[in-house]
This record gives structure tokens, C-alpha cells and sequence, in this order.
């Protein structure tokens, strides 16, 4: 352990979990596996982060929410991690740009003007359509936002108060869909650990605008109770959403399991960013890594059924 810092410009592992949503026993293993974070002690043996330390952290919690794995990134040297960043911010610059969604919305949050932040993306979601609106605003508005928290933009209170914005107002513009009338029949949710829940509400968006039948058990739901729900409700496919947060193969080992247990004539498909870059695949599992491969997906299996 480090012990060349002042403590007076240390934080706690508490600190350091509610500001980057890293957990603790996520940052012991990282210290035993990877060598980083490195933390100094205080008078009772605690754990206390240097500002710089919490810095990197940021960055990489951002750029796993990107895609990118722990082992390729937690020991990397800044400059690495800058240039990360870099090949991020180029990706974002139209979201981000003045004429888009992001720079509006990330000045209403800084100002904490809910109300006004609530009719403009309720005006966003009017202009162009529920569908649209996932992709093209929310989309990259969250990767935008987790760009400003990374960079220190915004705290952690507004990151939480532009999901509850965008949170209902999905659940209300899928509830006012009609009632899809043709299959496939599907299970939404997340396995335990994965507590994301706005992922999982824009892949029932972009499927319910499809024409399929979406049942949500929100956000982990054990597999026990997954194969349950998968049962009594007759479904045709179980589609689990998965956010960076979890290492790939930790995430690839529990869809072995789910596939393991869940009935064979139910079809099990795994989205969201951390299968953009993973080429490995488990017999029995599909994995779509973007919003905008749901119409094609859904085709293929009306196709075959």
C-alpha cells in the first residue's frame, strides 16, 4: 500500500463506491488482480483513495459502460485511458454537439430544472417516435452523460435524476402501444448483479414497437424465477439485458446456467454493450449487440416460425 499521499486528500472505499458505482469487492479484486486502484491507510487500516485515483476509476467505469473490459483497461497507464476517452468522444460528438439532445439536456440537469427537463425529452420523444427516440436520444444521451460524470461535469445526483426522467417516460410511451397480437411471446429482466434498468426498458421500446409481446420482470430476477416466469407465461423467448458492469465471462458462465436449466423450446437472447466486443458464443444463446439489430432479429425467428 501507498503511503505518500496526504490523507486529507483521500477518500474512503464508501466514497469510492457511491461516486463511481464500482463495488467494493469489485475494487479489492482489482487490487489483487490488476495492481490498481492502490490505496493508502488510514489510522485503523482503512482504505483511502488519492483524488487521482478516484479520477481513473471514473474513467474506467465509464469506458467499461462503453464496452470495454476490466483486464484491458484497469492497469492501463492514463495516457492509455485518455486515448480511450478520445476514441469515445469522437463517437458522441453528434449527440454532443450544440445543435443535439446532450448539451441541452446536461445544462437542464446542472441547473436541476426537472420540470424543463422532463417536456424536453417528452418533446424529443413526440418529434420522432418512440423507436427513434431510444435510439437516436437516449441512446447516446447515456453515453454522453456517463461521459460528463466521468470527466466530473455532473455528480452522481443528476446521472440518477436524468434516469428517473427517462425511466417512466418509456413506461408510459410503451404502455400507450397497442396490444401486440403476434408473437414472439417475450421475457424481459436481468440476472442478479445487474441492476441497470434503463437498458432493459430500451429493448422493450424497440421490441414492443415490433409487433412483439413483452412481459418485464424488471432487474435481477434469480434464474430459478427466471425459468418459473419462462413457463407460466408460454414465452418463446427470454431476453436478458446486460450492461459493462459485469466482466464477459462471469456474464458468459451465468447464460450457460440460464441455458442450462431453461426449457429447450424456449430461445434465449443476451443485448447491450458488453457483447459489442465479445466473439465468443454459447450454443442455445443469441447475443445482439445494439437496439438497432432487434427488427432483423425479430424477422429471423417470425421467419422460422
Amino acid at each position: 500500500m501507498s503511503s505518500v499521499e496526504p490523507l486529507d486528500v483521500a477518500v474512503t472505499i464508501a466514497a469510492v463506491e457511491r461516486e463511481t458505482g464500482l463495488s467494493k469487492d469489485t475494487l479489492r479484486i482489482w487490487e489483487r488482480r490488476y495492481g490498481f486502484p492502490t490505496p493508502l491507510r488510514d489510522a485503523n487500516g482503512g482504505r483511502l483513495y488519492p483524488a487521482e485515483q478516484l479520477e481513473k476509476l471514473r474513467l474506467i467505469r465509464h469506458l467499461m459502460d462503453q464496452g470495454m473490459r476490466p483486464g484491458k483497461i484497469v492497469a492501463a497507464p492514463l495516457p492509455e485511458l485518455a486515448a480511450h476517452m478520445g476514441v469515445v468522444q469522437a463517437a458522441s460528438t453528434s449527440v454532443g454537439s450544440e445543435s443535439g439532445p446532450a448539451s441541452e439536456v446536461i445544462a437542464l440537469l446542472k441547473a436541476h430544472a426537472v420540470t424543463a427537463l422532463r417536456e424536453t425529452l417528452s418533446l424529443y420523444l413526440a418529434r420522432l417516435g418512440l423507436q427513434r427516440f431510444v435510439i437516436e436520444v437516449v441512446a447516446p444521451l447515456n453515453v454522453a452523460i456517463g461521459q460528463s460524470w466521468a470527466e466530473g461535469g455532473i455528480a452522481v445526483f443528476e446521472e440518477h435524476l436524468y434516469s428517473e426522467q427517462v425511466q417512466p417516460l418509456l413506461r408510459q410511451a410503451i404502455g400507450a402501444l397497442p396490444a401486440a397480437d403476434q408473437r414472439p411471446r417475450i421475457l424481459l429482466t436481468t440476472l442478479p448483479g445487474e441492476e441497470h434498468q434503463i437498458g432493459l426498458l430500451m429493448a422493450q421500446a424497440c421490441l414492443a414497437v415490433e409487433g412483439a409481446q413483452c412481459i418485464s420482470l424488471g432487474v435481477q430476477t434469480p434464474v430459478r424465477d427466471i425459468v418459473l416466469a419462462a413457463r407460466a407465461h408460454q414465452v418463446d423467448i427470454v431476453a436478458l439485458s446486460f450492461s459493462p458492469v459485469l466482466q464477459v465471462n462471469a456474464a458468459w458462465a451465468m447464460l450457460a446456467d440460464v441455458r442450462q436449466v431453461l426449457d429447450a423450446g424456449i430461445a434465449l437472447w443476451a443485448g447491450g454493450s458488453l457483447w459489442q466486443r465479445s466473439r465468443r458464443t454459447v450454443e442455445g444463446v443469441r447475443t445482439l449487440g445494439g437496439l438497432t439489430d432487434i427488427p432483423a432479429e425479430l424477422a429471423a425467428w417470425r421467419e422460422l416460425h
